[in-house]
This record gives structure tokens, C-alpha cells and sequence, in this order.
């Protein structure tokens, strides 16, 4: 005669998993890189275009309604390169004048040819310091280059 086995229920515990999920959780918030906060508000005029702003290697100029310029880089160790170690978390530094917009702008492109040229104005700032933003570009080679708008919602 058989004897007959009786069940033995199965225990899983659950600690490990816990740890891995904390463990995860840590990592994905140590190595986020959270986008620096703007240097300047800018109200961007509107347009048609549907052109997209490339993801990467990207150097933007911005020029305030009250006539300031700013040079940002979306790469942290460019940032640290061009404008020293203590503006590495800044988005963009503000520019005295157009001859350091025009230094900095040549060393940028020196250390990463890749980079693409981005103009952002305030829709209330004059033409004239923007079309000097794009004379500076001119002169130093750059000949292609984005202006940004905001799409206009019809």
C-alpha cells in the first residue's frame, strides 16, 4: 500500500527582490542628467516651421529683449572647458561684449566641430543686436545656423 504525500507549500521570499528594486532605483537617480536650468527667460516669436532642434551638440547664443547675450553648450565637459570648471553646471554664461561671443564661439567649434549653431531671441528684443549675433557668425565661418521659434497652434 502507497502512502500518499502530503503537500508542502512553497514559502518565496521577497527581501532580495526589494533590494534590487532599491538598488535600481538608486542608480537610475544618481546617473540622471537632469537639463540645467535657462540662463535667461526668452519669449520666442512664432512660426510655421515644423523643424526640430537636433538632440546633441548643440551651442545655443541667446539674446534677451534687454540687449544680453548668452553662450550656452549642452555638453557639461565643453562647458567646464570653455568657461571654467565653476560654470560647468550652468547652462550658459552671459557675455560682455561681442568680441568674447566671438572667441568663444571659435573655440567651441575648435573643440567640437560637430557642433551645431543655435540663435534664440526674444520676439520683443530689436533686430539689431540679433543680425550682429549673425554678423559675428559670418565672419568667423559659421554659415549655417537655427533660429528658434515657437510653433504657432493654429
Amino acid at each position: 500500500m502507497k502512502h500518499k504525500k502530503g503537500r508542502v507549500s512553497v514559502f518565496i521570499d521577497m527581501t532580495p527582490m526589494v533590494d534590487v528594486i532599491m538598488l535600481l532605483l538608486t542608480f537610475f537617480m544618481l546617473t540622471t542628467h537632469f537639463k540645467p536650468a535657462a540662463e535667461a527667460e526668452v519669449q520666442l516669436p512664432s512660426s510655421h516651421s515644423e523643424f526640430k532642434l537636433p538632440e546633441s551638440d548643440v551651442m545655443t547664443i541667446t539674446v534677451t529683449a534687454d540687449n544680453r547675450y548668452f553662450l550656452g553648450l549642452d555638453s557639461q565637459r565643453l562647458r567646464a572647458r570653455l568657461f571654467g570648471e565653476e560654470n560647468a553646471l550652468k547652462s550658459g554664461i552671459e557675455l560682455e561684449d561681442k568680441q568674447t561671443l566671438a572667441e568663444l564661439l571659435i573655440q567651441a567649434r575648435i573643440a567640437n566641430p560637430k557642433l551645431r549653431t543655435v540663435i534664440k531671441g526674444d520676439k520683443n528684443a530689436p533686430y539689431g543686436p540679433i543680425e550682429d549675433v549673425m554678423n559675428i557668425l559670418q565672419k568667423i565661418k559659421i554659415t549655417r545656423f537655427n533660429l528658434v521659434t515657437e510653433l504657432e497652434k493654429s
